[in-house]
């Protein structure tokens, strides 16, 4: 009975300071906001990043180290230390263990995006996230040799339609004076995004690849040895070598028995690397910062906490006769002090209430605009353990902080304060 009676007296005295304690609680809701915020992308930003490639079991190229192997097959970083021969891309999909193959050929960009040479078997294997295959926003996959299909960003950022025409650059620098003018490609499809360096990708066939590089020697074209896309077209192109090679497995037990029969290949050497491994350990390496970041966001719930509880401090000078009454009834000294602490915690549960409302709400109005506006891929979601834990541990410093004022009011209660006894 007495706990019901605490409560309801907390909530009366907090809903007759409603105006004075509104700004106090509206600071603190901004908090837990940025808070889970914060959490929830932590999150979000790494099962993205985790899960860049999804559902390749190896990826393979020349002898190098996993990060780097990484980082200029996946994001498009860096280059590649050498190329693999095409005879050994064929020795390795006649292998009856995989399943499938899909070649990348990497070395040209368009205006500081990568180019990437491949075939149609990127599109129907390539997966990410929650084993999301690719999709055309418009358009269609490459079918000539000079199509080419653009990421979303890519698409977005140099305002780029379907039918237009480009012309890439020589070499993987963002700023070119060598270009292949003399084979223009036309836009033929425009890939959906998917929040992921494949938004970042200017992607022709390896045909068009071979065909542009035709009288190219150092870096330089031959004057009267290139081709022109009318000669191109009536030639058969195969490639001599190819930057890389992703690998699904048909039983995926046997990764690592491939895994080290391509790093023992006779023909050349190879490294083969498990994507998921190499994408934890470099966000491992890569961490620190907003595990820092969610730290100060703590330190600024608990400077709000410490706020509410300054202000239910100040709002004792004013409650003198609402003391001298409750004390008069009979209300024990404890029982001032309760409530102190009810208010506390009751205006913190209502802040990580409105929070959650506030951030879901955010969400789902924002995310389809972030990942078409800025490649952002975040999903509603039910909160995860950990960002419960955070949720919770709100309350339970505001029990800590309203300790502060529940100890003074005890005090002054005891003390007659007002000048009020119990009958």
């Amino acid at each position: 009975m007495n706990a019901r009676l605490a409560l309801d007296l907390a909530l009366a005295s907090l809903w007759h300071r409603r105006r004075v304690l509104a700004l106090a609680c509206l600071t603190l809701t901004l908090s837990v906001s940025l808070l889970l915020g914060i959490q929830y992308l932590r999150t979000e930003v790494r099962h993205t990043f985790t899960s860049t490639i999804n559902g390749t079991d190896l990826i393979v190229g020349a002898r190098s180290g996993p990060l780097n192997l990484l980082l200029y097959t996946v994001f498009h970083i860096g280059n590649a230390t050498n190329n693999i021969r095409w005879s050994t891309f064929q020795a390795l999909e006649a292998d009856d263990r995989i399943d499938w193959l899909v070649p990348i050929s990497l070395g040209d960009s368009y205006r500081g995006y990568r180019v990437v040479a491949t075939d149609r078997r990127f599109l129907d294997h390539f997966r990410y996230g929650q084993d999301q295959p690719l999709r055309l926003a418009s358009g269609h996959w490459f079918s000539d040799m000079f199509d080419v299909v653009l990421g979303a960003s890519v698409a977005r950022e140099l305002g780029h339609q379907l039918d237009d025409q480009i012309i890439l650059s020589h070499g993987g620098g963002r700023t070119s004076f060598v270009t292949h003018a003399a084979t223009p490609f036309r836009v033929s499809g425009i890939l959906a995004a998917t929040g992921t360096p494949v938004d970042q990708g200017v992607y022709i066939s390896l045909d068009g690849m071979e065909a542009i590089h035709v009288g190219w020697e150092s870096g330089i074209a031959a004057p009267g040895r290139t081709l022109t896309p009318e000669q191109a077209r009536q030639r058969t192109f195969t490639p001599g070598a190819i930057t890389a090679i992703y690998i699904g497995l048909k039983n995926p037990v046997l990764t690592f028995r491939v895994q080290r029969a391509i790093n023992e290949f006779e023909g050349e050497p190879l490294s083969a690397i498990l994507p998921g491994v190499a994408l934890s350990e470099l966000w491992r390496l890569m961490g620190q910062f907003e595990r820092a970041l969610l730290a100060i966001t703590g330190f600024v719930v608990i400077t709000s906490l410490a706020g509410l509880a300054a202000v239910l401090l100040t709002l004792q000078a004013q409650r003198a006769h609402e003391v001298a009454v409750l004390r008069a009834t009979g209300a024990s000294p404890a029982l001032i002090g309760a409530l102190q602490v009810i208010e506390c915690v009751t205006l913190a549960l209502v802040s990580c209430g409105l929070a959650v409302a506030i951030g879901a709400l955010t969400l789902a109005l924002l995310s389809p605009w972030l990942l078409d506006s800025y490649g952002l891929n975040l999903r509603l979601r039910p909160l995860d353990l950990a960002e419960w834990g955070l949720l919770a541990a709100v309350p339970v410093a505001a029990l800590l902080v309203g300790l502060v004022p529940a100890l003074s009011g005890w005090r002054q209660s005891r003390a007659g304060w007002g000048g009020a006894r119990p009958g």
